[in-house]
Formats: structure tokens, C-alpha cells, sequence
């Protein structure tokens, strides 16, 4: 475990799992790590405060004042004074909060004060956890930079079967523990991404581009960020915006400036993701002035653009890893391998627009990840964020082993 002196935020919703976060506490201070527990009024129902104070060793806070000493209980202090915070569990209506800023309780003022990693375990009813209203707070709440940690599948109190259990206390405090775990193997790192698409000029008014939206790119810099890594993202032109410090992001318009930006800044980098979706060609001349409507026929000559990742994979350093993508429509992973080996890549991720909410302009993906031995790791459609921490972890990995 490496939570060892970590301070760790419990909070406690009004959920029937609440008394799962009892054990959660009296885990996490096994591991020896610090703990603070915040409940909302409606958590009292289920377990009492005296129970999680006794567990972690401090008093458990509730409110903003306390009324019998009169003093002031800071959520700002609260939320920068916590490595991390974990909310579990976590029901529909605290999503809901947190994904709309409704700081009307303690709880949520410390989680809109944090600066750190917060973990949300959701518990709830199966229909209420796949309602669309929770799925897009999820999603929100994801895109924001929170980590989630899936309910399990079983019986629940409803007498229903199916998603919603809170997850149990030993993998709360695993994926807190995996969490900086990678996070101490990534900060060390630097790390080039590529992302949304090119824009290549005709005239002065129109262009040649493609449907990117750049949010798979930028999903895994804030990942990547997140894990402690320096991140320098080289975009395209795109309405999306970072959130993390550790981001530095250099804009650009064409296939060339891109190309140019990222061979500048490739070999000061351990890691380099080519996840940009590059315009194969480029008109041969571009029109001064705007081009009028003549005729019934408009011919343009093109030429091939800057081949970013062949040219820049194949001058590599031992050392580094680069990851290229691949947006197939047949004979996915048989062009998607040979991309692979013609590129001189570690990894290549497979997108293919045959597969539902995969693809461009998506919140989702459903990527397949191969490797230098043409290992193939599949994943399910998933939220772009949760894409994002499955490549992150394979690199982990990857870098674990050397």
C-alpha cells in the first residue's frame, strides 16, 4: 500500500451503504493513513458520527459552525488539507451537487475547495444509476478530472438486482493506493500529445478539415496530468479547454505547423501520443484572395502533408515510447498492425467507426490497444475520461517494467 501518511477525506452520504464506511475508515487507518471524515445530516440516519470519530481518530464534521464551541469549520482549509478525497458512497443527489457546483452543504463546499484527486463510489438503485440524469452527472463529473470507482453488481436493498452496490472497502482503498502508486511512476515523466484535428487553408475563408473534436487527445493529457506527469499538448483548433496546471498547451492551425511544433519538442519527452487527427493532404496553392463561384466545376490539386508520427517514431530514442491511433472502417486490425510496424510505434490504439459511439465527435469510445508483440488489448464503449485512464494505465505499466 502506499497511503502511508497520506491524508485522505472521507465523506459520508445518505445511503444504507453508509455503514460500509465504517470499514472503509478503520481500513484506511490500518494502512496508516490519516483520515477526516465530513457526513451530511442525512448520513446521520444511516450510521453515527461518534462510530466514524472514534474509527478515525478525529472528529467528524457535519456542518460549518460548531454550535457548542463556536467555531468555524473551514471546507476551504478542509479541501487543502486533503491528498485526496473519497466520497462514499456517493448517492444520485451528491452527484447531482457536485456536478451542478450546489454547494449547500459542508460536504460539497470541500469538494468544490479541493485542489486534490476526489474519488467518487456511487450507491444507489440500478434504475437510478443508469437514469440519464446520473449518467450525465457522471459524465460531468468525470470530464471535470474526478476519479470514479464503479459500483459492483448484486442484490441490493430495493430487493433488485444489478448495478448499484457500493464498491467494498478493500478496492476503495486499493484504487486509492493504485492511484498513487502510478501517480509516484508518472511525475518524473514528460510527456507529448497531439490532438484534434488540422486545418488546411483554400483562401482566405475556406478550408479542407476533418470531424475531430480533439476530446480523446485531451482527455488523455488531463489524465496523464492528473497522474503527476508534465504534459505538453499540441492542438488543433478546438473549443475545448485544459483544467490541470501540469498542461502546457502550444496551438496550431495546419499539418505543417503541427508537425513543426511537435518535432521541436518530441526528443525532451519520454512519452509521445500521436492522437491528432492530421489532414492527409493539403491544397497545392492557396488562393490570396477569396475564390468566386465560376463555372459548374471547381478543381483542386493536393498534396500530401507532414507524415507527423512515421517521421518523427522513426527517430526515436531507445527509452522513449509512442503511441499512434488509427481510425479504421475495415480490415481494422490488420491495418491498424501494419500502421503499427510502419511507424516504428510501442503502441497503437484502434478506433473503429463501424462500432456505435465510437469514432469522432463522441463523449465515448471503444478503443483496441496492440502492441510492439501485437498483444491485443480490447476494451468495452466507455466515457472518453475512463479511455483515457485505460492507455494511461498501460503505459504505467509498461514504465513499471523498465
Amino acid at each position: 500500500m502506499n497511503l502511508k501518511g497520506k491524508k485522505i477525506l472521507v465523506g459520508v452520504t445518505g445511503s444504507i451503504a453508509a455503514y460500509k464506511s465504517a470499514l472503509l475508515v478503520r481500513l484506511l487507518i490500518k494502512v496508516q493513513a490519516v483520515v477526516k471524515v465530513v457526513m451530511t445530516d442525512s448520513a446521520k440516519e444511516f450510521i453515527t458520527p461518534l462510530t466514524l470519530s472514534v474509527l478515525s481518530q478525529n472528529p467528524v464534521l457535519s456542518s460549518f459552525t460548531d454550535k457548542d464551541s463556536e467555531t468555524w469549520n473551514n471546507h476551504v482549509d478542509l479541501g487543502l488539507w486533503a491528498d485526496a478525497i473519497v466520497i462514499a458512497p456517493a448517492t444520485a443527489r451528491t452527484l447531482s451537487k457536485c456536478a451542478t457546483g450546489n454547494c449547500d452543504d459542508l460536504l460539497t463546499a470541500v469538494y468544490l475547495s479541493a485542489r486534490c484527486p476526489v474519488f467518487f463510489a456511487p450507491a444507489m438503485d440500478v434504475d437510478m444509476f443508469h437514469h440519464p440524469s446520473t449518467t450525465r452527472n457522471i459524465s460531468a463529473l468525470a470530464a471535470f478530472g474526478n476519479h470514479f470507482i464503479a459500483p459492483e453488481f448484486g442484490e441490493l436493498a430495493s430487493g433488485l438486482v444489478g448495478d448499484g452496490r457500493l464498491a467494498e472497502p478493500e478496492t476503495i482503498v486499493s484504487e486509492l493506493s493504485a492511484y498513487f502508486s502510478q501517480k509516484s511512476v508518472a511525475q518524473y515523466k514528460r510527456v507529448l500529445i497531439t490532438a484534434g484535428p488540422t486545418l488546411e487553408p483554400i483562401d482566405p475563408v475556406r478550408f479542407i478539415s476533418n470531424r475531430s473534436s480533439g476530446k480523446m487527445g485531451y482527455a488523455i493529457a488531463e489524465a496523464f496530468a492528473a497522474a503527476g506527469a508534465s504534459v505538453t499538448l499540441v492542438t488543433g483548433p478546438t473549443h475545448l479547454k485544459t483544467t490541470n496546471r501540469n498542461i502546457t498547451r502550444l496551438n496550431v492551425e495546419s499539418a505543417h505547423e503541427m508537425f513543426e511544433v511537435t518535432k521541436e519538442h518530441f526528443q525532451q519527452h519520454d512519452l509521445v501520443i500521436f492522437a491528432a487527427a492530421v489532414a492527409d493532404y493539403r491544397p497545392a496553392h492557396v488562393a490570396t484572395q477569396k475564390i468566386k463561384k465560376q463555372g459548374d466545376e471547381l478543381l483542386l490539386e493536393l498534396t500530401k502533408t507532414e507524415d507527423i508520427a512515421g517521421t518523427l517514431a522513426g527517430k526515436k530514442r531507445a527509452d522513449q515510447l509512442t503511441i499512434g491511433f488509427a481510425l479504421e472502417t475495415e480490415k481494422e486490425v490488420e491495418h491498424a498492425i501494419g500502421k503499427l510496424r510502419r511507424k516504428n510505434l510501442d503502441f497503437i490504439v484502434l478506433n473503429s467507426l463501424n462500432d456505435p459511439g465510437a469514432g469522432f465527435a463522441h463523449d465515448t469510445n471503444k478503443i483496441t490497444v496492440i502492441d510492439r508483440d501485437e498483444k491485443i488489448h480490447e476494451f468495452d464503449l466507455k466515457p472518453k475520461e475512463e479511455v483515457a485512464q485505460d492507455i494511461l494505465n498501460i503505459v504505467l505499466a509498461k514504465w513499471s517494467e523498465a
